[in-house]
């Protein structure tokens, strides 16, 4: 599913950062309301590739059309092939980045059948497999595209100290233009 109008998207990009100068609305000090490049689509089919997945068609088409990140929700979108600039400032968000990348996580089963709320007590890196890390909430929230099984396609997000490892969106497009959306 394609068809993102990126014009469109990155004037409401421009648009919400001319009515956020100070960099008030959440998030924005870290994504400046600024989009990277889209990606060729070698780029994006090279990723796939190498990690044995297929990302769903609302995110690959995203980062195809529009760009591969920063500007979205929370801390921003996640670039999806090369670290974000600022990666080495001790941010948790880059360690999950990395984790995501290594061999056969991104293609192993999604392991959860059913929403996890709550306290979780098994290790993350355990229940995130199968997983893309999207954005960054703060205090070890993240946000996570389901790449496999029943729930493909979907963003969840992991608090492992209280909200537990639940759905917050059907998808991408429905995540992302919700943050568009806003004020």
């Amino acid at each position: 599913m394609g068809n993102w109008h990126g014009g469109g998207i990155r004037a409401r990009i421009r648009e919400m950062a001319t009515r956020d100068p100070e960099r008030k609305r959440f998030g924005a000090c870290t994504h400046g309301y600024a989009l990277a490049p889209p990606l060729p689509e070698a780029e994006i089919r090279a990723f796939e590739e190498f990690h044995g997945i297929a990302l769903p068609a609302e995110n690959r088409s995203f980062v195809a059309e529009v760009g591969n990140g920063p500007a979205g929700p929370d801390h921003g979108l996640m670039p999806l092939t090369v670290p974000r600039p600022e990666a080495g400032e001790e941010w948790a968000v880059d360690d999950a980045w990395a984790e995501d990348r290594l061999p056969g996580r991104l293609a192993a089963p999604f392991p959860l059948t059913a929403p996890l709320p709550g306290r979780i007590g098994t290790p993350v890196d355990e229940l995130t497999r199968g997983t893309l890390m999207l954005a960054e909430q703060g205090c070890g929230i993240f946000v996570r595209l389901v790449l496999n099984g029943p729930y493909t396609g979907g963003i969840w997000q992991i608090d492992p100290d209280w909200g537990g490892f639940v759905p917050i969106g059907p998808d991408f497009r429905a995540w992302y233009t919700d943050w568009l959306a806003g004020p």
